[in-house]
């Protein structure tokens, strides 16, 4: 049994939101209990005591959308002209260095991340992967390093046409074999979904194979929705409908399914959303980055849309991302008023609210009866701290950087900034030899 206590305790717990003094009781991977210090420690004398030194306790962070294997590109340079609009940049760096990869470069480059998700507190992913070069055992590949890092993880392979029928074929056999594999795990780390690219590389043939042998998992689908106009453009030209509409007739929109930017979608589609049920996630950084928009988030979650938030590969820090999103939505609204309840609700609720489809325990809470997923911030608050203004705090006060330790499934990863498990040297090392080999085959 661990206590981890004598810290600032941000529980995102309605019934105790707030803990001056508190300390949070770990037996294994479960929270058991959530009190004030002295009292936990009367009460479990014998437990191993984590002095937390004042610091802040929080429930670990939750990332929605991220994309591992996109690590190598870090530093690249491009041998092309620069890319002019997001088709571009798909076909001159992601589609060329994702078919590049082997499956050893899929489990160093995942490796990177996930050691960055630790430092920065980022205790449970959802990813999207894509190695047509290497599509079979991909994902048990990142599998391989999610648990060896510790990290709680929901994976897929992205189906696409892009690259041949064998490749499509591979990719969905991929997913299947997968979601069984990670379903019948007890360890709850490991979990998975059905991942699809884009409406814009997908037939209808192939969308409805992958209806068909998905139906049976009940198993969300997690795909790129409307990221860029030219999505839209395709949808309609090729189909005679937007893309929410099209993915919504073969059964791809629904209360387990992530639509990942919804950028350019319309009223329509929205309400389609809203009907199905299903789940948004929005990348500020990433949308910026690649100049596509700034999806309507703050409207659907008006119209009562799940949104969450991810990175996309951009970072693995999501107090960033938090902290982005914020910003985003006044400068595009012109209107320093907005965003301020909306972001928040997005990774603090609507992430939990999203992985705890998928894992059987509550995650992105502590309170009794979830997971223990606990990081300590070494943030020392200049001004008063209590249950109203904690978010005002994080947004100001709290980068990922400032993580100190961070405890996945009752597990302590990092402990005082020092990574208990993993050899970060031999790993990064290894790493930069892998991708000047991936660099020279581009």
């Amino acid at each position: 049994m661990l206590l981890v206590g004598n810290g600032k305790v941000i529980t995102r717990d309605t019934c105790q939101p707030y803990l001056a003094d508190g300390c949070v009781v770990i037996q294994e991977n479960m929270i058991i209990e959530v009190g004030l210090t002295q009292k936990m420690r009367q009460q479990y004398p014998d437990a191993e005591f984590m002095d937390a030194k004042g610091r802040v306790i929080m429930p670990g962070m939750i990332n929605t959308h991220m994309h591992l294997y996109s690590t190598f590109a870090r530093g690249m340079s491009s041998k092309d002209a620069p890319p002019q609009n997001f088709v571009e940049i798909l076909e001159r760096l992601w589609w060329r260095i994702d078919k590049a990869l082997t499956l050893e470069d899929i489990y160093y480059s995942a490796m990177v991340v996930l050691i960055d998700c630790i430092k920065n507190g980022t205790t449970t992913i959802f990813d999207h992967h894509a190695s047509p070069g290497a599509v079979r055992q991909s994902l048990f590949e990142m599998a391989r390093a999610t648990q060896a890092a510790g990290i709680r993880s929901c994976l897929c392979y992205e189906v696409s046409d892009r690259d041949g029928k064998q490749i499509m074929e591979e990719g969905i056999q991929e997913n299947i074999e997968f979601i069984n594999y990670a379903a019948s795990r007890q360890d709850d780390l490991t979990r998975g979904m059905f991942g699809l690219h884009a409406s814009m590389t997908l037939s209808n043939e192939t969308l409805a194979k992958c209806s068909k042998v998905n139906d049976e998992s009940k198993i969300g689908f997690h795909v790129h929705v409307a990221e860029d106009a030219a999505d839209q453009v395709n949808s309609v030209k090729k189909y005679g409908k937007r893309v929410v509409e099209r993915l919504a007739e073969f059964g791809m929109v629904g209360p387990k399914s992530l639509a990942i930017h919804c950028v350019h979608i319309d009223e329509r589609e929205m309400d389609i959303l809203r009907v199905k049920g299903a789940n948004v996630v929005h990348n500020p950084e990433s949308n910026m980055g690649n100049a596509v928009g700034c999806s309507p988030v703050l409207t659907l979650m008006k119209k009562g849309i799940t949104v969450g938030l991810g990175t996309d590969g951009y970072t693995s820090d999501m107090f960033e991302s938090f902290k982005v999103a914020n910003i985003l939505h006044k400068h595009n609204q012109g209107n320093p008023s907005v965003a301020w309840g909306e972001i928040p609700t997005m990774v603090f609720e609507n992430n939990p609210t999203i992985s705890n489809q998928y894992f059987s325990h509550p995650i992105g809470k502590l309170a009794p009866g979830c997971y223990a997923d606990v990081i300590i911030v070494d943030y020392d608050p200049p001004t008063a701290l209590h249950e109203n203004n904690v978010n005002g705090h994080i947004l100001f006060g709290i980068s990922g950087r400032a993580v100190v330790t961070t405890i996945i499934n009752g597990k302590i990863l990092m402990l005082e900034r020092k990574l208990v498990d993993l050899d970060e040297v031999e790993i990064c090392s290894k790493a930069r030899e892998l991708s000047s080999k991936l660099w020279s085959r581009l």
